[in-house]
């Protein structure tokens, strides 16, 4: 046994880079699968070629505008940091951009697929929307694994393992920088045309969801993609990594007598990328209604970790480890490694019942909708700050549990373990914007009711889908910005040890310091996301006046006389989305330099300030995205023809929360999780330039 271990302790990073590589052959094994499946009729193609060159388009403008940006960040850090985190954050920027665009393609072309294989069966719809997605999720993982491992491994042998390390937060904060303006310019941009189409169409006109007449519906489909299959993509790529990477930094800092500690995070989230191909094959294999399918591929994933990660931990600490003076047996390592598996679990789970229309929030919003649009918006609200109590409950337990079990490194063992599961839950995520796409597809193509309702099926699952991996991202998140708050308390302290000087700095509640970092941090959030929501409503109201505009100028549009200049639409969503996403994405920058700029502020009131970021931003992102995906399936459960159905009162008022809630769930709230992860990386990395 203990031979074996050896083997896995020299060839824990190779084994993950297999692994990696075995998910990527897989992703473009799917994307074979998926292309070779019929297109559909011409008509069929033209607008699904309209919604891909309208994304092509904005990713093009959006990556030349972040480049501006991120040159900047790279020269800042080559010439005032090192040379080794400088190339680490233009890898961790490069993949970040190849996941989100690679999955957008794919999602692209499997929307007007499982528009056509709708017209065979639903289980063939669902098969393909599925591949589509995992495509994406596979990529995530496996290049986020690939790059990590391969950086790490190339930096050992050139410049050392100390700095290495150290290196490997420049590639995070590549990943976590292209997070931020992906999130915040594809969900600007997808909420900005989704609400301008339906202020306009469904309240205005009365037209349905993805009406060809309506001059912003191809702006709309092209949103779905580059928020919710690039902007997801690019944010559970930054979280994966930062999590691999702030077990990586605990384990070095923490325990550096302790090989195996680095390695064991890579060999996690090795074997969970052969349970997420064990999860694709079950989805393919099974033959159920699609809700029970897609959340077993989420348990088969889980089950093929836990059963591998038993004899993995045993195999690389065959005498246990110890933490803090306290020997910790492999079995208690298993244990923090479960703890992030059943977390997942437990999330979705809870995100499910606040979000699906099976259940009493949704339908509670439903019902409120009834008497009004201010109730329909109270109720919505409502349901978004009870959404918070129990993913809280259970990561404050998670937290106790796994510290108990390795102390820190036990925290951040669980939160990689939670990350390891990205490949099957991102799979989830782009199931939804393609099964939304294909629907409109359907619509926009004239096809028959029958296509539609499949497609509308699956949007409502895939809705739901879409709103638990956000809380699954936002649990994540949670869990590893306080890995990495851990990281700066001992990074500050290596820092300063180094230099001869007694640590002094005190992290404590009597500290007037703390109090002030915790204002300051708690802050952050509520600025980031008025920035965001303001983006949203200019946006939006540039929309519905260029919409206005149109059917007002041509009155035949409406009649189906004249064409509709989509163009202009998405024109317009493409510039506003690109300008207002800076300033947001700028601010967590700005405040980690500005407090660690202010003499009288510096380290103690900068750790005050990644906590204080940490709390309020969980608690908002969570409401956010949790209420936002309720208004959104309150306004599906009556389209479906409950209280009244399309066209009535109670739907006039669902449609006005939905609009409301879009913002909420696709642009402020996840926006948050790499937000937080930013202002952390960036006090790690500043660390020996100001103090």
């Amino acid at each position: 046994m203990i031979l074996f271990g050896l083997t896995i302790l020299n060839l824990g990073v190779p084994m993950s880079m297999l692994c990696a590589v075995i998910g990527l052959v897989f992703a473009f094994f799917l994307i074979i699968t998926v292309i070779r499946r019929s297109p559909g009729n011409e008509k069929m193609q033209q607008i699904s070629a309209a919604v891909q060159e309208g994304a092509k388009a904005y990713l093009h403008r959006q990556v030349v505008t972040i480049s501006a940006i991120a040159v900047i960040i790279f020269l800042l850090l080559f010439f005032f940091k090192d040379h080794p985190t400088a190339i680490g954050f233009v890898i961790g920027a490069f993949c970040s951009l190849a996941a989100g665009y690679i999955g957008m393609r794919i999602a692209v072309l499997a929307n007007v697929r499982t528009t056509q294989a709708a017209s065979i069966a639903r289980t063939a719809a669902l098969r393909i929307a599925f591949n589509g997605g995992a495509v994406t999720g596979l990529l995530v993982v496996g290049l986020a694994l690939l790059a990590v491992s391969i950086f790490y491994t190339v930096a050992e042998q050139m410049v050392g393992h100390d700095l290495a390390v150290r290196s490997l937060v420049g590639l995070a904060l590549g990943g976590s920088l292209i997070s931020v303006f992906a999130r915040l310019g594809g969900g600007i941009y997808t909420k900005a045309a989704d609400v301008g189409a339906d202020l306009v169409g469904k309240i205005e006109k009365g037209l349905e969801e993805d009406d060809p007449r309506n001059p912003a519906t191809i702006a709309d489909n092209v949103g779905d993609n580059v928020g919710d299959c690039a902007g997801m993509a690019a944010d559970v790529f930054e979280t994966y990594a930062v999590s691999l990477i702030g077990a990586i930094l605990v384990g070095a800092l923490t325990l550096a007598a302790e090989p195996a500690a680095i390695i064991y995070p890579f060999v996690l989230g090795g074997i969970s990328v052969l349970g997420a191909i064990c999860g694709v094959f079950f989805v393919n294999m099974a033959d159920r209604k699609p809700a029970p399918v897609l959340m077993g591929a989420v348990i088969t994933n889980a089950l093929i970790s836990a059963i591998l990660f038993w004899p993995a931990t045993h195999y690389l600490f065959p005498a246990g480890i110890t933490i803090s003076g306290v020997v910790r047996s492999p079995t208690q390592l298993y244990f923090a490694s479960v703890i992030g598996l059943v977390m997942t679990a437990v999330v979705v789970a809870i995100t499910n019942y606040y979000t699906s229309m099976r259940y009493r929030p949704v339908q509670k919003i439903a019902h409120a909708s009834e008497t009004g649009h201010a109730t329909n918006i109270i109720a919505g609200l409502a349901v978004g700050q009870h959404a918070t109590a129990l993913p809280v409950g259970f990561i404050g337990i998670a937290i106790l549990l796994s510290f108990h079990f390795a102390g820190l490194y036990g925290i951040a063992i669980a939160v990689m373990s939670m990350l390891s599961m990205a490949g099957i839950i991102i799979s989830l995520d782009s199931f939804g914007p393609i099964t939304d796409n294909a629907g409109g597809v359907a619509v926009m193509a004239k096809l028959p009711k029958e296509i539609r309702s499949i497609t509308d099926e699956l949007d409502a699952v895939g809705n739901t889908m879409k709103a638990v991996t956000k809380g699954y991202a936002i649990a994540s998140a949670g869990l590893a910005a306080l890995v990495l708050f851990g990281s700066y308390v001992e990074e500050l302290r290596d820092h300063v040890t180094a230099r001869g000087e007694v640590f002094s700095f005190q992290f404590s509640l009597t500290e007037p310091k703390v109090i002030i970092g915790l204002f300051i941090g708690g802050l952050l959030p509520f600025i980031f996301t008025a920035f965001s929501m303001d983006a949203v409503g200019k946006a939006a109201g540039a929309v519905v006046r260029e919409v206005r505009r149109q059917l007002k100028a041509k009155p035949g549009i409406l009649t189906g006389q004249d064409t509709p200049d989509y163009g202009t639409c998405v024109d317009i969503v493409t510039k506003a989305a690109l300008r207002e996403m800076i300033i947001p994405a700028l601010l967590p920058l700005i405040f980690v330099v500005a407090v660690a700029m202010i003499k009288p502020l510096g380290p103690v009131v900068l750790g005050g300030m990644l906590v204080g970021t940490i709390v309020t931003g969980l608690f908002i992102a969570i409401a956010m995205t949790s209420g936002g995906g309720a208004w959104d399936n309150a306004k599906k459960f009556i389209e479906e023809g409950n209280l009244g159905g399309k066209g009535s009162f109670a739907h006039a008022a669902a449609v006005t929360g939905d609009t409301v809630g879009d913002p909420y769930k696709d642009t402020a709230g996840p926006a948050i999780n790499p937000m937080i992860k930013v202002v952390n990386i960036v006090a790690i990395l500043i660390i020996p330039i100001f103090f």
